[in-house]
């Protein structure tokens, strides 16, 4: 009998990935019969149905073997010259990480596809036809559990096309509708040989949508488009809740509204657009031509990188009521002053409401539209790169939106075990309250459901459509310790085992896929478990991520965010402004514990005003760190000279360690407004015109450290060696070398000088030699009391003896 031939598809679904000389390896002999020595065979590249690079290959397999179940993979190299498996994905096995596809052979031939991403397989995507001039447009949707999906449209009217934009539960606003059919996998797609009027994607640009979804008990609900990359609207009003809603597109909340369709080779032809829908376009390859400026390299490393949180939402004080990303553009200029070399976003993806810190998401593959939306966002980061800047995106993956009606909750099914983008443990019937089987994960929601394929896909979708379409150079994942060790079972707490590990499963996929995408990438994670694992590699075994934000270098350094009395909190306790000891030892020890593997900060969005703790019956919350460095007293007079003398060491101590360092917003010119996830929008401050007023002292500062970490590589290396503390006189001291340089950093938080010079002898300086004072906090040009090293100081018996100002941080070059 004749063999029976498979064919075999690696699909990327991304149209700018590398990927070289794939190999085809599957559980079979070379006469096509199941073996456990795997046949190995070359894929060939060919451009997808999606306008995408993809490989495929053939295997001709014996007919004796139908009905058993084969075992394939992919190998390949990718753009770093990396030869690696290029399947991110694991098997759905809690005891298994091995990363293969399986099917069982049928009679008569069949196609077995790998998809590395869903960014062209699900949503409103180009479908390239043979012979056709154009391509058409393909809608696609998961709903495995639907009994029938239906593509709904609708239409804006009014002069400037501003009304409408909502489909309301009773169908009204539905304009037309077009028939979807089931494929495998739970797919719903729509047929261009059933409807011509899919055959030309163009009528269809900017067109609104919806998908309208029978549920497995017959209901009708209307859903968005989870891989929508617009949602029309960019204010706070769901017209279900609120009658009162004007009609215009522009109230209505993105997380409820329609979805848009985009055409992704295309950006607006100006940053400021009043139209829509826009009728001026740019080709992708033509906006992105001119990204960089030779003269501004953008870094790539991790230990490169000095990083500036921003929120754009937070922007526009005095100007607009809220930020946005033309705000944010206009920063840019200040940012290169500055010094910094990247940015690291809070969320962007489509969240709820009109203003928000974004850690809600709806929809991942949409860029908020009250922010600017999608192409004002492209706009950004090539600014960014020619600004020198690498762009980090805030991305959240361990809950979704509180209010996920019409995007993830209950999309195809009201059972709770049946709801597909949520994890519920068991059955309905094992719980007394249905909410029971939901996974609590110490987030602001239920866990998503990571053990489905489709879920992982859609985060993972989302991330390699930033790096890919965005140019986006690395990602801070929020949170993961939700995923992986905090998950328990809603009911009674019990922990939710199989949870954690498909968490740990998705954060591999995760990492390996971006890795694959662009394998640079930078990929930091907030994890506060401790976990080796976190920054293996992902072909170990471990998560896979470059570093992890280390909270307890803040809560050691700082402090204000807890009462914790295992920690030194050292700016609280100097802030009281008395002469008690500190614990420098402490903090010595975390400094060199932040070497290799993490991110440090002295302020970040968290911290900054949003936390709190109990003492002496009260809540106490935190503050900036100007407040902070004088227990919240009135920043006037001598106050703010103290306030600023001691955040000059704390920002110094970050900047100047052995771990890449990091910052909130307003931190360089002493910002003091309490940044809080409810009020934030009414406590904003313009940073130019702080900068060009009272934090003048404090930015110059800023820049004159930032300068230094950049000069040299020694700052920049996991290397540190502390040479001397001392907890009563509250000073430390360490080391930063390597073949480019020599520095002695002498932090001081005594409330007195030691003017006469402070003696700081360890082996490591018996060599002698000579340093001189590169950087003094207390200079006067950063608004101190002006005590300098004016001069050289030659090192004697094993020891430096150093003129330390109150309060200050003084750097030394050995000559």
């Amino acid at each position: 009998m004749a063999r029976i031939p498979v064919q075999f598809e690696y699909r990327t679904g991304l149209r700018h990935i590398d990927l070289r000389n794939l190999r085809l390896a599957g559980g079979w002999d070379g006469d096509g019969r199941p073996s456990a020595n795997w046949s190995t065979v070359s894929m060939t590249p060919f451009a997808a149905d999606d306008g995408c690079p993809a490989f495929r290959a053939t295997a001709d397999l014996d007919p004796g073997a139908v009905g058993q179940t084969f075992r394939w993979t992919v190998t390949g190299e990718t753009a770093a010259g990396q030869t690696l498996c290029v399947v991110a994905t694991e098997v759905s096995d809690a005891a298994s990480t091995a990363r293969e596809r399986s099917f069982v052979l049928a009679e008569g031939g069949q196609t077995e596809r790998y998809f590395l991403t869903n960014c062209r397989r699900i949503g409103a995507n180009p479908l390239m036809r043979e012979g056709a001039a154009r391509p058409a447009i393909r809608f696609a949707v998961w709903a495995p559990n639907a009994q029938n999906v239906e593509l709904v449209r609708a239409v804006l009217t009014g002069a400037d096309t501003d009304k409408g934009g909502y489909i309301f539960d009773d169908g009204q606003g539905v304009t037309a509708v077009i028939p979807m059919r089931r494929e495998g996998d739970g797919v719903w797609s729509t047929d261009v040989a059933a409807d011509r009027a899919l055959a030309d994607y163009r009528p269809w640009d900017h067109t609104l949508y919806m998908y309208r979804v029978t549920k497995d008990d017959g209901t009708i609900a209307y859903r968005t488009d989870l891989y929508s990359r617009c949602q029309i609207g960019s204010g706070a009003v769901d017209p279900a809740r609120d009658p009162s809603w004007c009609g215009c597109r522009r109230a209505l909340d993105g997380t409820k509204s329609c979805s848009v369709v985009v055409d992704p080779s295309l950006v607006t032809r100006t940053f400021d657009s009043e139209t829509f829908p826009e009728l001026r376009w740019t080709p992708e390859a033509e906006f992105w031509a001119n990204e960089f400026d030779p003269a501004r390299p953008v870094p790539h490393r991790l230990e490169d990188l000095i990083i500036y949180e921003l929120h754009i939402d937070w922007l526009g004080a005095g100007k607009s009521a809220r930020g946005t990303l033309k705000d944010a553009m206009e920063l840019l200029p200040y940012l290169r002053d500055l010094g910094v070399n990247a940015v690291e976003l809070m969320p962007l993806a489509e969240y709820e409401g009109w203003v928000s810190w974004g850690y809600g998401s709806s929809h991942y593959l949409a860029i908020e539209y009250a922010g600017g939306g999608r192409d004002q966002f492209k706009y950004f980061v090539r600014e960014c790169h020619r600004h020198g800047l690498a762009v980090i995106m805030d991305v959240v993956y361990n809950h979704y939106t509180p209010d996920a009606d019409r995007a993830e909750w209950a999309f195809d099914s009201d059972a709770p075990e049946r709801n597909i983008y949520y994890w519920y443990e068991g059955q309905r019937s094992d719980y007394r309250d249905p909410e029971g089987g939901y996974i609590d994960n110490m987030s602001t929601g239920w866990a998503p459901r990571f053990w489905e394929e489709n879920v992982r896909k859609l985060f993972i979708s989302s991330a390699a459509m930033l790096v890919d379409e965005f140019h986006v150079d690395g990602f801070r994942v929020d949170q993961t310790t939700s995923l992986h060790s905090y998950a328990v079972i809603h009911a009674d707490g019990r922990a939710a085992e199989h949870a954690r590990i498909f968490g740990a499963k998705f954060l591999r996929e995760w990492t390996r896929t971006m890795r694959l995408v662009r394998p640079h990438v930078i990929l930091i994670a907030e994890d506060h478990s401790g976990w080796s694992a976190v920054t293996q590699s992902s072909e170990q075994g471990g998560l896979g991520f470059d570093a992890a934000w280390y909270a307890e270098f803040y809560h050691q350094l700082i402090g204000d965010a807890t009462n914790d009395s295992s920690r030194a909190r050292l700016l609280t306790f100097a802030g009281y402004g008395d002469d008690r000891p500190l614990a420098m030892d402490w903090f010595a020890g975390t400094m060199q514990a932040s070497a290799g593997g993490h991110v440090v900060y002295h302020e970040s969005h968290d911290e900054a005003g949003n936390s709190s703790y109990r003492e002496n019956g009260r809540d106490v919350h935190s503050a900036r760190t100007v407040v902070v460095a004088v227990n919240g007293a009135p920043l006037v007079g001598d106050t703010r000279r103290w306030a600023e003398a001691r955040t000059r060491v704390v920002a110094g101590l970050t900047l100047l360690g052995p771990a890449p360092p990091m910052f909130f917003m307003g931190e360089e010119v002493g910002a003091w407004q309490p940044y809080r996830y409810d009020d934030f929008i009414r406590h904003r401050e313009n940073y130019p015109a702080l900068r060009d007023g009272v934090g003048q002292n404090l930015f110059r500062f800023y820049q004159d450290v930032i300068r230094l970490r950049l000069s040299s590589s020694a700052f920049r290396t996991h290397a540190i060696e502390v040479l001397h503390v001392h907890d009563q006189n509250r000073v430390l001291a360490f080391r930063r070398v390597d073949g480019q340089g020599d520095f002695l950093v002498v932090a001081s938080l005594n409330n007195h000088a030691f003017a006469d010079g402070y003696r700081i002898a360890h082996q490591t300086l018996a060599g002698g030699g000579r340093w001189r004072e590169v950087l003094g906090s207390d200079a006067a040009v950063y608004g101190g009391g002006g005590l300098v090293e004016a001069g050289p100081i030659d090192a004697a018996d094993g020891a430096v003896t150093v003129r330390l100002p109150a309060c200050a941080l003084v750097v030394l070059r050995r000559e």
